[in-house]
C-alpha cells in the first residue's frame, strides 16, 4: 500500500501578549500521513503542551467530596491515558461524534422498540437495526444490501457451512464492490 507523507502548513494563532511573555503557536496537525485507506493526522506540540496543563491543573485542584465537580475530575484523573490517547495515534479521532451518529438513530427510536410485541421481536428489531448501521459504516447502499441479504440466504445451506456468511458480511471485498 502507497503511503505518502504530506507536511500541513500550520495557520499562526494570533500573538497572545501578558506583561510577562509573549508567544506565537500553530494550529492542526503537523503532518498528514496518507494511504489508501484514509487520512492519519499527527498533532505538534500545541495539542500535548494543553493536555498536560489540563492535567496539571485537575491534579492541584481543591476538588473534594461527592459533588459533580469532584466526580468529574476524578473520572477525568482516573482515565488519563484514553484521554491523551489520539495524541499518540493519528488513527484515533479527538471526539466520539461518529460513534455517537451511528447511535442516534437507536436513541431516538428507543421509545418506539419499547413496544414490541414480543421478545422475539425486540431481536429481529436489534439485527435489522444493527444491518443497517454496520452496513452504512462501511459505505454499502443499504437497500440494495438488504435486496440481495434477503433473496440470497433463504436459498443458502448457511445452517450446515455457516462460512458462506462471511461473503454476505458488509465489510466482504465482493459486497463493498458490488454495493458501495
Amino acid at each position: 500500500m502507497p503511503i505518502t507523507i504530506v507536511p500541513v502548513k500550520l495557520d499562526p494563532i494570533p500573538t497572545e501578549t501578558s506583561s510577562t511573555h509573549s508567544f506565537q503557536q500553530t494550529a492542526g496537525p503537523s503532518c498528514v500521513i496518507k494511504t489508501a485507506a484514509g487520512e492519519i493526522s499527527f498533532f505538534n506540540g500545541v495539542e500535548r503542551r494543553v493536555i498536560r496543563k489540563f492535567f496539571n491543573w485537575l491534579e492541584k485542584s481543591q476538588f473534594f467530596g461527592k459533588n459533580a465537580l469532584a466526580t468529574a475530575t476524578e473520572y477525568t484523573l482516573n482515565r488519563r491515558n484514553e484521554l491523551k490517547a489520539f495524541l499518540y495515534n493519528g488513527q484515533i479521532e479527538i471526539d466520539n461524534n461518529p460513534a455517537k451518529n451511528a447511535i442516534l438513530p437507536t436513541v431516538i427510536g428507543r421509545k418506539n422498540w419499547l413496544f414490541s410485541v414480543s421478545e422475539a421481536g425486540a431481536k429481529a428489531n436489534a439485527i435489522c437495526l444493527s444491518l443497517a448501521e454496520t452496513a452504512k459504516a462501511n459505505g454499502i447502499d443499504i437497500y440494495k444490501y438488504l435486496v440481495k441479504l434477503l433473496t440470497d440466504l433463504p436459498n443458502l445451506a448457511i445452517h450446515q457451512q455457516p462460512e458462506l456468511l462471511q461473503e454476505y458480511m458488509p465489510w466482504s471485498e465482493s459486497i463493498r464492490a458490488t454495493y458501495a
